[in-house]
């Protein structure tokens, strides 16, 4: 008996409007809704088809903070350029360079991700971003030229190929992979970031098996070279062995 009916055009002024947008984790997906409310009571609630682009915008910049940078697809490019940054960092800390760690990217989410994400609507669209795109806001042009200057991505050799060098995280002497016969006419160990850090060069046979890992190629021609060469013109009889490696 202490209820009492209720007209809703009653109450229609009394209603709060409020646009709601979330993030359903379990689905992976924003859901965005209309609600009238009079106090916490949902007087009515309608699909929002079209929601704010800048709270749509704020809300998925959580996500990724939640997420981390794994929502996105970390493509071995990208590891490639976060460990040569690492590597620059370390040998020469008097440069200024963004900071590549997840929590330092992360921190800045809404300078390099926010204006590109107006037309993600679920976490499939993610994957479909190229992260490299994405950070290239973080680099000054000066700041590109100094990575690629002392930290390249890759390094000519004598056969005329361009060889990417594998870089780590800790600072260590990148890896050269490349094949013997490349490298027919180099006397020394090529080296990077003017000379001071020598490279880690992976020797490989003609079908890429592993043959000799050294940091001093003169070495190898002269001590090591002509054993390895008798192995080699076995294996590999229709590709050429020269006994003079140095020219």
């Amino acid at each position: 008996f202490l209820a009492a009916a209720l007209d809703p055009t009653e109450i229609i002024a009394m209603t709060k409007e409020e646009e709601i947008i979330e993030w359903d984790e379990r689905e992976g997906v924003i859901k965005a809704r209309r609600e009238w409310r009079v106090g916490n009571l949902i007087a009515q609630q309608k699909p929002l088809h079209n929601p704010s682009t800048e709270k749509t915008v704020a809300l998925l910049c959580n996500v990724i903070r939640k997420e981390g940078l794994r929502i996105f697809d970390l493509t071995k490019d990208f590891e490639e350029l976060q460990a040569r940054i690492f590597c620059l960092q370390i040998w020469r800390p008097e440069i200024s360079l963004p900071n590549f760690s997840e929590e330092g990217l992360l921190d800045k989410i809404e300078t390099w991700a926010a204006p590109f994400l107006e037309k993600v609507k679920r976490r499939d669209d993610f994957k479909k971003l190229n992260l490299l795109h994405l950070l290239n806001p973080l680099f000054s042009w000066d700041q590109m030229q100094m990575l690629n200057k002392y930290a390249p991505e890759k390094i000519k050799v004598p056969s005329g190929s361009e060889i990417s060098l594998s870089y780590t995280a800790d600072g260590n002497n990148p890896v050269l992979a490349v094949r013997l016969q490349e490298v027919f006419g180099l006397s020394d160990t090529p080296t990077i970031n003017e000379g001071r850090t020598p490279v880690l060069m992976h020797l490989l046979s003609p079908g890429y098996k592993p043959v000799q890992v050294t940091q001093d190629l003169r070495s190898f021609w002269t001590n090591i070279y002509p054993e390895v060469r008798k192995e080699l013109r076995v294996r590999y009889q229709k590709h050429s062995w020269p006994e003079d490696p140095w020219t």
